[in-house]
């Protein structure tokens, strides 16, 4: 750990980096120094708010934000170091992936910014889908776009410059339209030859809406396309004040690409070479997984995205993770307050999913779903939690916390098999992170067994996201010639990271095959009670 004089030194000598995310319920903000330790930190919470059918957040409430995160980052150096913060080696700026946000000739919003949550774009996916021979997500830029030429918005041909929250923000503080690969792959495909929106399905979406006359064509209202590592501007003096009104931030800081959540999720995770992936298992799941080749035919389930350098991504994103499993825990607190056992909830969660490990590895022939909304893994609208036995399977509790493990990753198994089984995709590692993983060596091991491939627990997932982005100002910064960002991250970044790999058990995989079936035949069920309980 440095020392404070010696961190002192270098927040005035300018020897540092800043990554800001603007997450979907924080704003964060992390210092770190020369060694990627993190210095200081800064937050703001703020809220999504539903309006008029749109999830959305104000453009004031953007920067009023930033600047509380800043001012509160400012703060935390004063008190640590007893130093004004007024210059920055490199600065990042990330935020939550997808979007749509569009601006007119005055650089004026001609509409609600609309965040990923957004699925009012159906219409839109199946035209652009058939079109493009491409999987569209509801929640890209392009679908929002052609969706809203659908529905015939005056505002369409006044558009100068769509873009996404990271790309605005950063366009504002440094007057430049770029955007970071990963970011960009969530507006419109990416061709990973090129490196660039894809030029050939450019032409489809012009000729698509050649009859409205619209005074642009689409490659020219996005964003120029960046890789990590790539120079993206500076701070201009505007930029400076919109970020610390006080007038103390100088201006001319270098900015690296600004990308999206799922870009410095990859890098915060040492995830961006090709082999390897990361899950986020929490209240939902997705597996983010850096391919060698691309797949040889759309999948509904399966989005692809890029590295923030450009490598493509097949991803699987599933609703419902850990909710249903959640909900059994806080019955058996209950239980145990019921009759005055005091048991607080990481003992209960600790001691129920070691449980878990002592049970049948089929689970015993016991059945559950966790649907708590609808999962277009497996097809469904809507969901029910759901569970469900024969008369003579192994009813236990050890059975009965597997299952539920087993479950929360069921849908994921599904997505994935699909690239393993139909497109023989490999995967060397797996980077696991999110609260199933919370418990030392359990969540690890059944996604293990689901994903039949070593997962990897890193002791410290480092600042997230605010962290990975500073990550990439510090390789635009300070990387030596010709030097990748998987080489800079395996080298510089984690080279002593401490984390515990575990591999597959063939039992345990075994078992977890013997699951699934059992899950995939038992979904006649889960639709019967969708059907059954309104």
């Amino acid at each position: 750990m440095m020392d404070k004089m010696t961190a002192k030194n270098l927040i005035l000598e300018g020897k540092t980096v800043l990554g800001i995310e603007l997450g979907s319920t924080r704003i964060k903000g992390v210092l770190l120094d020369n060694n990627h330790e993190m210095l200081a930190q800064g937050g703001f919470s703020w809220e999504n708010r539903l309006e008029n059918g749109i999830w959305t957040y104000h453009m004031d409430e953007v920067w009023s934000g930033l600047q509380a995160c800043f001012a509160d980052l400012k703060a935390n150096v004063k008190k640590e170091y007893d130093v004004e913060l007024t210059n920055i080696g490199a600065i990042g700026i990330s935020a939550m992936m997808h979007g749509y946000l569009v601006f007119n000739e005055n650089n004026e919003l001609l509409a609600p910014f609309r965040t990923w949550r957004n699925t009012m774009t159906d219409e839109a996916v199946k035209i652009l889908v058939k079109e493009f021979d491409y999987q569209i997500p509801q929640r890209w830029s392009i679908a929002h776009l052609y969706q809203s030429i659908l529905d015939d918005h005056d505002y369409i041909k006044d558009i100068r410059y769509m873009s996404t929250l990271a790309g605005y923000v950063h366009w504002m503080l440094t007057g430049e339209k770029v955007l970071g690969a990963d970011d960009a792959s969530g507006m419109f495909p990416i061709d990973i030859d090129t490196k660039d929106f894809d030029a050939g399905m450019l032409e489809k979406f012009d000729a698509l809406v050649a009859d409205k006359g619209y005074p642009w064509k689409l490659k020219e209202i996005l964003p120029k396309v960046l890789l990590a590592g790539e120079s993206a501007g500076t701070l201009t003096e505007k930029g400076a004040k919109l970020l610390d009104p006080t007038g103390g931030l100088k201006s001319g800081i270098p900015l690296c690409p600004p990308e999206g959540d799922g870009g410095t999720g990859m890098v915060a995770t040492n995830s961006v070479k090709v082999r390897t992936g990361n899950v986020s298992a929490g209240t939902s799941v997705f597996s983010m997984i850096v391919l060698e080749k691309k797949l040889s035919k759309v999948y509904p389930e399966i989005d692809l995205v890029t590295t923030p350098d450009g490598s493509l991504v097949a991803m699987v994103h599933c609703n419902n993770c850990t909710s249903d499993l959640n909900a059994w825990v806080a019955v058996f607190k209950e239980f145990c307050d019921t009759f005055g056992v005091e048991m607080d909830m990481d003992t209960l969660y600790g001691g129920l999913y070691r449980k878990a490990l002592e049970g049948d590895k089929d689970c015993g022939g016991l059945l559950a779903y966790n649907y708590f909304s609808g999962e277009h893994i497996t097809h469904f609208s809507e969901g029910r939690p759901l569970f469900v036995r024969e008369q003579n399977c192994k009813f236990t509790l050890a059975n009965f916390m597997r299952t539920h493990l087993c479950t929360s990753l069921g849908a994921i198994k599904v997505g994935n098999d699909l690239l393993v089984e139909n497109e023989g995709v490999k995967v060397d590692c797996i980077y696991g992170h999110g609260g199933l993983f919370k418990t030392e060596g359990v969540g690890q091991r059944i996604m293990a067994a689901a994903l039949n491939t070593s997962v990897s627990v890193m002791k410290s997932a480092g600042e997230g996201g605010a962290w990975g982005i500073a990550v990439l100002a510090a390789y635009m910064q300070w990387k030596e010639e010709n030097e990748s960002l998987s080489d800079y991250l395996e080298n510089k970044v984690f080279a002593d990271a401490e984390s515990t790999t575990l591999a597959p058990d063939p039992e345990d995989v075994a078992g977890f095959q013997v699951f699934i079936e059992r899950y995939k035949a038992g979904l006649a069920i889960e639709r019967a009670a969708v059907e059954s309980l309104k």
